[in-house]
């Protein structure tokens, strides 16, 4: 049943048309939703054109301004449980604000990066390869899917404790809806947040998952790369010049791989790195919210939060990882690979591709921190601090 629902969470069986392209089917109908990605249809075009100023106006501009406002206004009223809900994802909101643009901004060099993936595919033209495409493209629909789940079961429950408890999600200022005035204000003006909150949760979703995507599937065609260095002049059927055009392809394969990287390098680095300024603040607030101000579902909300707030830097950093480690077995198949008894223009080659090949993937947020497992911990260790600040000045006793 599920299959059928989203049939590319399945890998796909051989007999049918599979592209490394198709690992963003879901996440290209996410984009559309909030206004980054135009249907093909020119009709609907025009219509998306309205869709798209909107949507990219709550989420860029009206979001993270009614935060504002609402603290401008309202501070005084917020109990302390409610204050640090709405910081919580208030901050978020403003880093989502910067994450977003920069995705969007990056859309184009999504496009340029397919076609690079086009070029990959047509190498890859054995069963395995093939095999191995299906299973990727199933890995990272299926990762998308994941997300969605995970995010919007943040953003309903949150809504659904908060009516429960009589009061607006998170607060958020609105200038057409008086709450106050009847029950059934309050609960226009609270799905009127839900909607904003569900949109702006989408575009961060977005702004979280492509990097993970994108470079995922970048290291399947890397880690097939690995196995064509391997089995260089292993089949005895071939002559010298066609082992020399093998390596040759290798070497192109390697080029297109790095040009992939250098593509989504600029968006990638921009997207984390706001990330990382936020996270360790963000998660200290939360723990602050779960510690000392929550009940029970309130707790549950909270912690959905946190699991949100880790995913959108963790996986990343550990797949960031793994490519690091991948890039520098590369020149290991090298070396490995059967080039001793080869002619002297094929080692010349072989020297040359060793040079380029030992070239590290390493992507720097914002030209400050190396995206990886470390920075990621590093930075995640403020929240530490936070608690540990809160705990010194006794704010819990001074507003619980």
């Amino acid at each position: 049943m599920l299959y059928k629902l989203f049939p590319g969470l399945q890998v796909r069986p051989l007999s049918e048309d599979v592209k490394s392209r198709d690992s963003f089917v879901y996440l290209d109908r996410g984009m559309q939703v909030v206004g980054w990605v135009p249907p093909k249809n020119k009709i609907l075009q025009k219509f998306y054109a309205i869709w798209s100023v909107l949507l990219v106006s709550l989420v860029f501009l009206w979001s993270p301004m009614g935060f504002s406002f609402t603290y401008a206004r309202e501070m005084s009223t917020f109990t302390a449980g409610e204050f640090l809900t709405s910081i919580q994802i208030g901050l978020n909101t403003y880093g989502n604000t910067l994450k977003s643009s920069y995705t969007f901004w990056g859309t184009k060099r999504f496009k340029m990066a397919r076609e690079l993936l086009d070029r990959m595919d047509k190498r890859c033209t054995s069963r395995e390869e093939q095999a191995g495409i299906r299973r990727t493209v199933a890995r990272w629909n299926r990762c998308y899917m994941i997300y969605q789940i995970s995010y919007s079961v943040y953003t309903t429950s949150t809504f659904v404790v908060a009516t429960i408890n009589g009061h607006l999600p998170w607060r958020f200022y609105n200038p057409l809806i008086d709450s106050t005035k009847n029950v059934a204000f309050f609960w226009v003006a609270a799905f009127m947040e839900y909607f904003l909150m569900s949109m702006t949760v989408l575009a961060d979703q977005c702004a979280d998952v492509y990097p993970i995507a994108y470079m995922g599937v970048m290291r399947t065609h890397m880690n097939f790369l690995k196995l064509r260095i391997t089995r260089l002049r292993t089949n005895p059927e071939l002559s010298e010049d066609e082992n020399y055009q093998e390596l040759v392809q290798c070497i192109k394969d390697h080029q297109i791989i790095m040009e992939y990287v250098e593509i989504m390098r600029p968006v990638i680095s921009a997207t984390i790195f706001v990330q990382f300024l936020l996270i360790g603040v963000v998660l200290g607030l939360s723990m602050i919210n779960i510690l000392f101000f929550s009940d029970f579902w309130a707790c549950v909300a909270n912690v959905m939060f946190v699991g949100c707030v880790l995913m959108e830097t963790f996986p990343f950093c550990y797949l960031s990882n793994i490519i690091m480690d991948d890039a520098a077995e590369l020149s290991d198949c090298l070396f490995q690979s059967n080039w001793i008894d080869a002619n002297h223009r094929y080692k010349t080659a072989v020297i040359s591709f060793m040079h380029r090949i030992q070239q590290p993937i390493i992507i720097i947020a914002g030209g400050v921190f190396i995206i990886c497992l470390q920075t990621n911990i590093t930075v995640a260790k403020l929240a530490f601090s936070v608690i540990t600040v809160v705990k010194q000045m006794d704010f819990a006793k001074k507003f619980g």
